[in-house]
């Protein structure tokens, strides 16, 4: 019936009103149609929730991130793009094939041993036994922590770090860390960029600006100097803001005392107050997130930032950080949040499934963003305190290439 309509309203005529009346007819009935078949389908999936589930899975978006690929190679370094959850998981699979065709050799070996006395023939079942024990016992400690209720599909696992990169940085993924991290917070020779520096001390807490003079009379402290004299000082970190036509694009982080050093570049940046809705920190210590940082060089960077805030947060601040990757580039943002009650026109909240969540039906969470906002990208990754302070063959970990952009589906982080 509708198709007649359509056919039927599709006649040409040489007169422009009656042209216009008919495009407007046409498009109302076009959108009955479309308005029909989506009530009809909504009948049907609540009668059947599986073709909705299909639907959704089938109508999904083919973004760049869904075609992403990954190195397939059995390497660890900082330059592969593997994913170490993947990794692992694969290692782990080949560890247990290797010691079940163990198992089965020795039990082939057993078994052709058929004049033993009964006495051991008991003892190696005690140790069949004991064995089953230890591989159950085994197999609870590789459960690292329950899934919550909302389990986040982007948050970054810091308990994947390989073992070749602690080897490398033992100083970054210590435990013995201070619980309150020091950061000392400075800038280029001759830098404008006092109130972005101070912005940035309120962004970590603990952290102390001291601006860099290059005056006829005064001496020009290196960034080895500065890092000597922040480490002797009880430091555990120092940024060195860098700044071009009055802007900043870059940001150096040494990790002390003695590195690695990271520089970053820096884009979009927002002061606080200049967003709109913008509200005002307190000094209260956030809460940190960082998202999707899955290879081993963005384990190895996530675990530098997570160096730079107190591990244990203020919750009645209500603030949080966030580092969230995507696409190599990090988006920095901080907002204060707040639990309110739902409104009548908005919907309840939903996991990663799609389903909603029991206990929360009546709640929603309002965030205000209270700057600064700021898009950073990995440049370099130098062994030592910068380029000049690293030493060896190895001197500089990693480093940016522009041809590392030109497949578009790989990336490094």
């Amino acid at each position: 019936m509708g198709s007649q309509r359509s056919t039927s309203l599709s006649k040409k005529t040489g007169n422009k009103l009656r042209r216009q009346s008919l495009y407007v007819r046409q498009k109302q009935e076009r959108e009955k149609e479309k308005r029909e078949a989506r009530f009809r389908r909504k009948k049907e999936e609540d009668r059947e929730p599986e073709l909705r589930r299909a639907r959704v899975e089938r109508n999904k978006p083919a973004t760049i991130d869904r075609k992403r690929v990954w190195d397939d190679v059995d390497d660890d370094g900082l330059g592969a793009s593997v994913d170490m959850e993947q990794l692992l998981k694969k290692r782990r699979l080949q560890q247990e094939e290797a010691e079940e065709k163990l198992a089965a050799e020795a039990e082939r070996g057993d078994d052709s041993e058929k004049d033993d006395e009964e006495d051991s023939m008991l003892g190696s079942d005690d140790e069949e036994e004991s064995d089953e024990e230890g591989a159950a016992k085994a197999r609870a400690k590789q459960v690292i922590r329950d899934d919550s209720l909302a389990p986040s599909t982007t948050s970054t696992n810091l308990d994947l770090t390989p073992e070749s990169l602690v080897a490398k940085f033992p100083s970054l993924f210590s435990d013995d860390g201070p619980a309150e991290p020091q950061v000392l917070i400075t800038t280029t020779l001759n830098s404008t960029l006092h109130d972005q520096a101070r912005l940035l001390c309120t962004l970590f807490p603990h952290s102390t600006y001291i601006p860099r003079s290059a005056h006829k009379y005064g001496h020009k402290y290196s960034v080895r100097e500065i890092c000597k004299f922040a480490g002797n000082r009880g430091f555990s970190s120092v940024m060195i803001l860098r700044e071009d036509q009055k802007k900043p694009i870059g940001l150096d982080i040494v990790h002390l005392p003695s590195g690695p050093t990271f520089h970053f570049s820096i884009s979009n940046w927002v002061e606080g107050k200049k967003l709109p809705g913008h509200g005002n920190p307190t000094n209260h210590y956030p809460e940190l997130l960082l998202n999707n940082f899955r290879t081993p060089l963005g384990v190895l960077t996530a675990r530098l930032f997570q160096s730079l805030w107190p591990k244990t947060p203020e919750l009645q601040g209500r603030q949080v950080v966030t580092l969230h990757n995507q696409r190599d580039y990090i988006f920095l943002r901080r907002h204060r949040y707040i639990f309110r009650d739902k409104r009548p026109t908005e919907k309840s909240v939903v996991g990663a499934d799609g389903k909603e969540l029991k206990g929360v039906e009546d709640i929603r969470a309002g965030l205000q963003e209270l700057g600064p906002r700021a898009t950073l990208k990995i440049r370099r990754i130098d062994k030592g305190i910068g380029r000049a302070g690293s030493e060896g063959d190895d001197a500089v970990q990693w480093e940016w290439k522009a041809k590392m952009e030109k497949k578009r589906t790989r990336f490094n982080l």
